[in-house]
């Protein structure tokens, strides 16, 4: 996974997840992530090693991997984000009765993602 991809994906995760990780789990992460500060940055923030700093990262990025893997809000997000997508394009059918048909379906995918 490209490091613009492994960003995007631990934003995401963070944003769903952020709630259930200490302070220090959390300050970490926005910092890494979100402010794009170097470890080494963070490191002379929190007054520790730059290898407390990646371990932390590290551990608490492979904490929200598993709180997905069990809750699976991110994947929920990505299935109902592609719905939608897919409800625009019909949005642009002509034909009412198979827009209607169409968007009925669509309705039926989000309920069953929940």
């Amino acid at each position: 996974m490209s490091d613009l991809l492994k960003t995007m994906r631990m934003n995401y995760l963070f944003d769903f997840y952020q709630s259930l990780l200490t302070d220090k789990q959390r300050n970490y992460l926005e910092k890494y992530y979100m402010d794009d500060e170097s470890l080494s940055e963070i490191a002379e923030t929190f007054d520790v090693s730059r290898q407390a700093v990646y371990d932390n990262i590290r551990r608490t990025g492979d904490l929200l991997e598993e709180y997905e893997s069990k809750l699976g809000l991110y994947h929920k997000f990505e299935a109902r984000q592609a719905i939608y997508e897919q409800m625009l394009q019909i949005n642009k059918i002509q034909d009412n009765e198979e827009c209607n048909q169409q968007l009925e379906a669509y309705i039926e995918q989000l309920q069953r993602i929940e």
